[in-house]
């Protein structure tokens, strides 16, 4: 059996201002190809859909148009797809009953019953190209308050972390019941687990999580023969285990993320053990350039600029970010680095001023002054630490994080 694992597409995402439909349709182009030439048997989409929880119309579009691409060029591939903390889970989940008859299932929250969680909608079973059954998967969405069982098992531990761990275990036990000898279970999730590494200056990765709800590796019963998760966009392993893994995201959601390799995980079992797991890379179409790369005076940025390529700005046009030193404002830097990048073949998509600060030992260190690159938590940990001298307790990290996620929560359900 083959499982292509991918996550994190985030259709809709404005880079700066400027719409990335060109650079989703040639991933979406991609991805069927490579459906194709490897023969794979189930799409796992482990969340974070769209980019935003109420998406345009042009963006559900393209989501339903790669679905339907997929199904009729691909008639017996089963697609399943979970909605992570950027997507509406109602939205997500709304046309469920028109595209489970094409095979595909969506899991955007967790259902209850009278008295308990509704477990067997979280557990699908997963066939071939053949139509026979050959693992079961554990199709967990990004899970909020309230979604996860009680935690009377793990009093040692947060609530959000043992709630998750005893979901899972939970959803572990019931499968092993119903699973025939030879069948593998695979693990879905939308989360932050112990050991990953997450993307500096993006905030889109830590704005629920935090890095106070992490989950360890151990979560995952041992009986999960491979966990897809989704929400870090940095494909990697989770603590060394070759069989949790984060298939990243397809497109640099930053310039924190212009270095990282994008693509999807091709995961082949035999009987219930991934005997491989590839990664199938895939070259995005818009580059990422940081110019320069340490933050120079104006005088050198402009000797930069003018070493760039000529041309028109199209669709495939590097995305540009400029760093400055400033040692005073200057109301005109804007117009001259606009004005000298007007007939270049690049788009501008931010000015990263920096005030060069002498640290006392005739040298000097660079402070962004960008707050949108700074998450609140940290904010509130380096204020913390300049007027009381010592780190923020973690009781008080908890504190401010569980006002970040009341905030967030709730301007979610506004929109």
């Amino acid at each position: 059996m083959k499982i292509i694992h991918t996550a994190d597409w985030h259709i809709g995402q404005t880079f700066y201002g400027y719409d990335r439909k060109y650079e989703h349709r040639i991933f979406f182009d991609w991805l069927r190809n490579c459906i194709h030439n490897t023969e794979a048997d189930v799409l796992l989409v482990a969340g974070d859909v769209f980019d935003s929880p109420n998406p345009s119309a042009d963006s559900q579009e393209l989501y339903y148009r790669i679905l339907t691409e997929l199904h009729f060029e691909n008639p017996q591939l089963q697609i399943v797809i979970i909605a992570g903390n950027h997507d509406s889970a109602g939205r997500i989940e709304a046309p469920h009953p028109i595209l489970k008859n094409m095979n595909i299932q969506v899991r955007g929250s967790v259902k209850r019953t009278s008295d308990d969680i509704d477990y067997e909608n979280l557990i699908i079973p997963l066939r071939n190209r053949s139509n026979t059954e050959k693992a079961w998967c554990l199709a967990v969405p990004y899970l909020r308050q309230g979604d996860y069982p009680s935690t009377d098992n793990f009093e040692n531990e947060n609530t959000y972390t043992s709630g998750i761990k005893n979901l899972y275990r939970t959803l572990s036990q019931k499968v092993s019941k119903i699973r025939k000898p030879g069948e593998a279970v695979i693990a879905m999730g939308h989360l932050q687990a112990t050991g990953s590494e997450i993307s500096e200056n993006d905030p889109s990765e830590r704005s629920i999580v935090g890095g106070l709800e992490c989950v360890p590796p151990e979560s995952f019963d041992s009986g999960i023969n491979y966990t897809a998760l989704g929400h870090l966009h940095k494909a990697q392993r989770v603590s060394n285990r070759n069989h949790v893994r984060y298939a990243g995201s397809p497109l640099p959601m930053s310039f924190a993320e212009k270095n990282y390799k994008q693509g999807v995980n091709l995961v082949i079992f035999e009987e219930e053990q991934p005997i491989s797991i590839e990664r199938i890379e895939f070259t995005p179409p818009v580059r990422l350039i940081s110019l320069p790369g340490k933050p120079m005076v104006p005088e050198e940025v402009l000797k930069e600029i003018e070493l760039l390529p000529d041309g028109d700005k199209t669709a495939d046009s590097p995305y540009l970010q400029v760093n400055v030193s400033v040692i005073e404002p200057d109301p005109a830097l804007k117009f001259k680095i606009e004005s000298a990048l007007e007939n270049k073949a690049v788009r501008l998509t931010s000015i990263i001023t920096s005030n060069p600060t002498n640290n006392g030992n005739g040298t000097y260190d660079y402070n962004p002054e960008s707050l949108q690159d700074i998450h609140p938590l940290d904010l509130a940990e380096r204020i913390y630490l300049k007027r009381n001298g010592e780190t923020m307790p973690d009781e008080l990290k908890s504190l401010i994080q569980d006002i970040i996620k009341e905030i967030y929560h709730k301007g979610v359900e506004e929109l």
